[in-house]
């Protein structure tokens, strides 16, 4: 068991918040010990100044205050960004309040008149629940920082070869070309290239080649001259001029025209150009990186792209893969987007249920980390709790989860099929998250008759729930 003293650094702050001097006398009577503080308030005013002042661990809060309800001042300290843990307190419980209260954030509800040691027992596990949740929080983002290369996330072997690959082309001023899917990261590679590079100080310039229409593509490239054709109303520098000295990016290069292909294979081979409408040879020093979702090989066979530009492309290749190949990384990307959203839209920081992470790492995840990425932000908006349960994703998303997007044939030989398309390293951790929540939910939670089923201590299955970032409210 935890102790509050030792997870707190100091004695934890108890705020009892009740209208009747007599009840908050027989509550602080009940907790006062060395371990804690106890702290009053009989209405919500005074309540609010003292968590500001004071900031409580644990408040234990009347519903019905001569201000206001308890619950209107639970809404606003779930708004906080490290919220203390609440335990709802009235005299005239009833289901419906209990479930109003449990949906609006509170650790546990208890109804006048209770049991002392009941009340000392609900306080303890809410502190020890805080411990616990500030000691994830706290190695959520100790396995953050060390999962993050850049901006780019990932411990899996495959996204480690990428991290390897990137760190040794990064100082080198070979043209490099990245492959992969849609929504896989591929600005973000060649960004974390160029922040690597010794071109880092210079300007780093995307373009997106599919993004624009083809009579437009050469004007954003090379720029163009007053009056070069119709609308250009004056001189317009183009993508290689803006990139000079640092890195031009080019992202679904297939989709250049050949003639373009041509124009883009000659700044590469001597390092100039002419602007559109103008007879002015210009000098650029530039790194080149492309991007593609497509084979190129094919595109050359189609006579769609020029095997010259290929080659000069393609020094380096660098292939990214799909989420599906490397679903170790997925709750990682979870956590770390749920944070980033929570802070993005002010709201209280929502992390995923255990369950709930389990099916998404099941899920093939088309779009990969863009989808995910769209997916959680949906999700922190949408979400009516901090924890967003399996039941709060998106119903179109579940129907993809099921057991029908695998082939007719038995349970069993979907599974191995499933499993199969990814790496060992993957394919294990993907079986531990499910074989240990399926348990879990098998004894509803309970982490010692868990492990007992299991064969295994309860301190070694603590340790595998956080190993794979599964996070629940369990019980001893």
């Amino acid at each position: 068991m935890l102790s509050t003293d030792r997870d707190f650094g100091h004695k934890s702050k108890i705020l009892v918040v009740d209208d009747e001097e007599a009840a908050r006398y027989g509550m602080r009577k009940a907790l006062l010990s060395r371990d804690h503080i106890i702290l009053e308030a009989r209405d919500i005013a005074t309540a609010t100044r003292t968590i500001q002042l004071e900031k409580p661990h644990l408040i234990l809060l009347d519903i019905n205050l001569p201000d206001g309800s308890g619950l209107d001042l639970l809404k606003q300290l779930n708004d906080l960004a490290d919220p203390p843990v609440v335990i709802m307190i009235t005299a005239y419980g009833s289901l419906h309040v209990a479930i109003d209260a449990i949906k609006g954030g509170a650790y546990y509800y208890l109804s006048k008149p209770f049991e002392v040691e009941d009340l000392r027992k609900q306080v303890y596990n809410a502190l020890e629940n805080l411990s616990l949740r500030r000691e994830n929080r706290r190695l959520k983002d100790q396995l953050i920082a060390q999962d993050k290369y850049g901006e780019l996330i990932g411990h899996s072997p495959p996204m480690q070869s990428v991290f390897e690959l990137i760190d040794k082309v990064a100082a080198t001023e070979v043209t490099l070309l990245i492959t992969g899917e849609s929504g896989t990261g591929k600005d973000l590679v060649a960004r974390e290239i160029h922040r690597r590079s010794a071109r880092a100080d210079a300007p780093f310039v995307a373009m997106n080649c599919a993004a624009l229409p083809e009579n437009l593509i050469e004007s954003e490239l090379f720029g163009h001259e007053k009056g070069a054709f119709t609308g250009a109303a004056a001189q317009r520098k183009g993508k290689f001029e803006a990139a000079d000295t640092g890195t031009l990016f080019l992202d679904e290069i297939a989709d250049m025209t050949p003639m373009t292909q041509a124009k883009v294979l000659r700044v590469i081979e001597q390092r100039e150009f002419e602007r559109l409408g103008g007879n002015k040879t210009l000098s650029v020093d530039v790194r080149l990186i492309s991007a593609t979702n497509k084979d190129l090989s094919a595109e050359i066979q189609k006579g769609l792209f020029r095997e010259d530009l290929f080659y000069r492309l393609q020094v380096v290749s660098l292939p990214l893969p799909p989420l599906r190949q490397r679903t170790s990384d997925i709750p990682v990307l979870l956590n770390y987007y749920c944070e980033k959203f929570s802070t993005k839209h002010n709201m209280p920081l929502r992390e995923f249920a255990a369950d709930a992470v389990a099916r998404l790492c099941q899920y093939g995840w088309p779009g990969n980390v863009r989808e995910l990425r769209n997916f959680v932000e949906r999700c922190v908006i949408l979400s009516p709790s901090a924890t967003i349960e399996l039941q709060h994703l998106p119903k179109d998303l579940l129907s993809a989860l099921s057991y029908s997007q695998f082939p007719a044939k038995s349970l069993l030989e979907e599974k191995l099929q499933y499993y199969k398309q990814m790496r060992y390293d993957d394919a294990k951790s993907a079986f531990e998250r499910e074989y240990l929540t399926a348990i879990l939910e098998d004894h509803a939670g309970n982490l010692s008759r868990a492990a007992e089923a299991m064969g295994i201590h309860r301190q070694t299955l603590q340790y595998k729930l956080k190993q794979l970032g599964i996070k629940r409210k369990w019980t001893e």
